[in-house]
């Protein structure tokens, strides 16, 4: 399967080579054609994913970017209508739901842990929705300590309610005063989806859907609780070298990240997702104005493009080409990026089928990373 990702590989390079002549291209052809190489050039390297996908909007003009396969024993190209695990991308969508809520007059960003989850610990009482949504919260991760990652190998496809996700760190102390510090943490986004719940009376998968799915005519997404994935889908894998790619698409139920991380979705409705979200679509006013004020330096995981500040579910990435909003993640198998220019009228969304992290996969990371970088520079070029 090594022989079909290169061959499509150089299939794309020659596309890009006789599409028009460079020098005579626009701005955004020449763009494009940049984005297609760093593409093509991410799939072949050691570690690099089986197949990547790019969806690139400029206004109505919709563009498809694919090298590679879906997976090593579907040899055909990556599509926009496959399915594919939204990883930390998925916060997006708790931000999206919660702050419809505060527009709405169902929640508030100062509600507290102690008025809407009482049966939280007391220590966490004065930590607010605002502070869940930008990371300022102080509250330990639960999938960073040992009893949860046990509790995972030892039901990999069968997950925990999400009422008790955050059993793993209730005898800790918050790690400093909520509100003070900035720290990227997925307790976060569970105790903001519970919150959802106890404002909505529903569970957070239905109100995911009457909130961000419906208005936004996402057809394609959902938040299952298992481990399988509805299909078609993307292949997603894990690479340790001398053994064999193991396949990870469906060893995890979505229910462990749950709102954090757990949203399944396809490229051309994460695109469409990202549009509506950045420019308003489902919430405009204080809610909006919130959101957007922004934390000088606090990155996403992984980070994105460009310099990285946070907001409430929303990362901004100041980038040579332009300054966009959105989002990252990555999950066992899959590496996700989603960003839209302050109007959504430009977007791009890049998705792999491997998942890369900055601090051990150093190159290839960085391969990807500029690849995210020339498909902001796609979406915003002048055609």
């Amino acid at each position: 399967m090594e022989n079909l990702r290169r061959v499509s590989a150089l299939l794309v390079l020659a596309v890009v080579s006789w599409s028009a002549p460079y020098a005579a291209a626009s701005p955004a052809e020449r763009a494009d054609a940049q984005l297609d190489a760093a593409l093509a050039a991410l799939i072949t390297m050691p570690g690099g994913p089986p197949g990547a996908i790019a969806v690139v909007q400029r206004g109505r003009r919709l563009a498809v970017h694919a090298v590679g396969v879906v997976g090593f024993d579907t040899p055909r190209l990556p599509s926009e209508t496959d399915h594919m695990r939204l990883a930390s991308v998925s916060k997006a969508f708790n931000g999206a739901v919660a702050l419809a809520l505060v527009a709405q007059g169902r929640l508030s960003l100062d509600d507290t842990i102690a008025t809407r989850l009482p049966s939280l610990p007391a220590a966490w009482g004065a930590v607010t929705l605002g502070q869940l949504l930008n990371h300022t919260s102080g509250i330990p991760n639960y999938l960073g300590v040992p009893a949860a990652q046990e509790a995972i190998g030892a039901s990999p496809t069968v997950a925990l309610p999400p009422s008790q996700l955050l059993d793993f760190v209730t005898d800790l102390p918050l790690e400093f005063a909520p509100g003070s510090t900035y720290r990227y943490s997925n307790s976060d986004n569970i105790a903001a989806g519970l919150m959802v719940e106890a404002a909505t009376g529903t569970t957070y998968a239905e109100a995911l859907t009457d909130e961000v799915y419906a208005p936004l005519g996402l057809e394609q997404t959902s938040l299952p609780e298992g481990a399988a994935m509805p299909a078609p889908f993307l292949r997603g894998y894990g690479f340790e070298p001398p053994a064999p790619p193991e396949d990870l698409s469906e060893v995890l139920a979505a229910g462990w990240p749950w709102a954090a991380g757990g949203v399944i979705s396809t490229p051309a409705d994460l695109n469409r997702f990202v549009r509506g979200y950045v420019s308003g679509a489902l919430f405009r006013g204080p809610a909006r104005r919130r959101q957007r004020t922004f934390i000088a330096g606090g990155n996403s995981d992984p980070p994105g493009p460009g310099s990285n500040d946070a907001g409430m579910s929303l990362f901004r990435y100041r980038t040579r080409c332009g300054t966009v909003f959105g989002h990252t993640g990555n999950f066992p198998g899959y590496t996700q990026f989603a960003a839209a220019s302050r109007s959504g009228r430009r977007s791009t969304t890049v998705s792999i089928t491997v998942q890369l992290r900055p601090d051990i996969d150093t190159a290839v990371f960085a391969a990807l990373h500029e690849a995210w970088e020339l498909a902001v520079c796609a979406a915003m070029a002048r055609s």
